[in-house]
């Protein structure tokens, strides 16, 4: 044992006979914002009950709307000054400590997105001191902080009058749900980096403008997907004044790249003032979150894109988590809840048949095939509609692109047109021609695979190739 151990060892045991020495503290003291909190509500807040709400963290700035428009212009709001250690303290901790100085200081934000353009200041750490209902309320609001435990954003609250909490609680929810900067928009949730369930961020993005000409399917087909998603929401109360229940799936399924994706835009045109959450990839394991939302700001959309991925056919691919999360959260909402699942797949046939053994989940499934003829005129027509090629040039490409994509023919244009800017002139009929041929003649190769046809599902895999939703792209 060196000389460093016995210091620690001496140091250590006078520690410990101070501790020894110290009286018993019954009470702790309150600390000079526990004083402040004490003033405003005239009582002990150490002596009252605390009532604490748990809010997702990506429901930050609703709390705060809420918060803020319950307390009013009266409201007084501070913040907590006292060392970095007051992030793992709790509410009671703040408020009375026998060591820690915690005092009033200046409130703390954090920039929110509120749509895909704005944001707002948001408080992260700040006690609210209010009236509700004439009773004196403090209230601690924290945003999630994954790294001092927090995986939540929290709301604690103390009055003087403990039964009024649960009120002020239901009324914070209810303002929640009716300010809510999430009601109308589009957003996309990410996983969290510091645990496998929960949700890490969430993305505005821009509704799309994709008009029903833009939408090239086969006669019909794009009818009989709105009546299911968009009318059956348009005649949302005549049919509750009938008993019939609201909540439906629809499932879109076919090769890569015949425009489901573009199907899915449309739909979101649509719906203006709806709300949507897109869920994609990993994010797929957030279903629930997503329809909890969903039914908070109803009416809503949720898409879950390549469902396969999760809900693929318990038989062939054993048992998978993800799908019982996807069947509880297709389930988990009342029949007269506005809310549309709208789920994709390229593989249609590994889908596990549960999906649709109720009415709303999957109500009605779809196929989005390969274009025919009439439907790739109508393709080469739109995605060449602004270029000089010659209606002839168009037609024949039509003929040629048997078997192909609706992602293919956009790529067949878009490899005429960088031909001629390579060349400085404008595109002609010839390019076009040139770009199908060398795209024909990849019919096995990467430019098959990425941009679809009918050899892209053989050479994609067992799963076939995924189409993200990605509002930069088309299909």
């Amino acid at each position: 044992m060196d000389s460093r151990d016995d210091d620690f060892l001496r140091d250590f045991h006078r520690l410990i006979q101070r501790v020894n020495r110290m009286p018993e503290v019954e009470t702790a003291p309150l600390t000079p914002l526990g004083e402040r909190v004490r003033d405003h509500l005239g009582a002990d807040p150490a002596q009252l009950p605390m009532v604490a709400e748990a809010v997702p963290p990506h429901r930050l700035v609703d709390l705060d709307l809420a918060v803020d428009a319950i307390g009013g212009t009266d409201a007084e709001v501070v913040g907590i000054r006292g060392g970095q250690h007051l992030q793992h303290e709790e509410f009671a901790g703040l408020l009375a400590s026998p060591y820690a100085r915690i005092q009033p200081g200046p409130v703390e934000y954090v920039t929110v997105a509120t749509g895909p353009t704005t944001t707002r200041q948001t408080k992260s750490t700040a006690v609210h001191l209010f009236r509700f209902e004439g009773v004196p309320v403090a209230a601690l609001q924290r945003a999630a902080d994954p790294r001092a435990g927090r995986s939540e954003a929290t709301l604690d609250v103390i009055t003087a009058t403990p039964e009024v909490a649960p009120r002020l609680l239901a009324e914070i929810r209810r303002l929640m749900n009716e300010l809510s900067v999430v009601r109308g928009n589009v957003v996309s949730f990410a996983r969290s980096e510091y645990g496998a369930s929960g949700v890490g961020g969430m993305t505005f993005l821009e509704r799309p403008t994709i008009t029903a000409d833009q939408v090239i399917l086969p006669e019909g087909l794009l009818d009989r997907i709105r009546a299911h998603v968009v009318e059956i929401g348009d005649r949302a109360d005549e049919l509750r004044a009938r008993g019939q229940h609201l909540k439906r799936g629809v499932l879109l399924y076919g090769p890569p790249g015949t425009g489901k994706t573009l199907t899915i835009r449309h739909l979101i045109h649509e719906t203006p003032g709806t709300t949507v959450v897109l869920l994609q990839g990993a994010a797929l394991g957030l279903i629930g979150e997503a329809a909890s939302l969903a039914r908070a700001m109803s009416p809503a959309l949720v898409v879950l894109e390549d469902v396969d991925l999760v809900a693929a056919d318990r038989g062939d691919f054993g048992l998978q988590p993800l799908l019982f999360e996807v069947l509880d959260a297709l389930d988990g909402l009342d029949g007269d809840a506005d809310v549309a699942f709208v789920l994709t797949t390229n593989r249609a046939e590994i889908l596990e048949p549960a999906l649709a053994a109720r009415p709303g989940r999957v109500d009605l499934a779809l196929e989005i095939p390969l274009p025919e003829l009439s439907a790739r005129q109508r393709l080469f027509q739109v995605y060449g509609s602004d270029l000089p090629f010659s209606a002839e040039a168009l037609e024949r490409a039509a003929e040629r692109a048997e078997g192909v994509t609706a992602s293919f023919v956009k790529e067949v244009i878009r490899r005429a047109v960088l031909r001629a800017v390579s060349d400085d002139r404008d595109v002609t009929d010839g390019d076009l021609a040139t770009a199908l041929d060398a795209m024909i003649d990849d019919t096995r190769g990467i430019s098959r695979v990425l941009f679809g046809g009918e050899a892209a599902a053989d050479a994609a895999g067992p799963h076939g190739v995924t189409s993200s939703i990605r509002f930069g792209t088309d299909y």
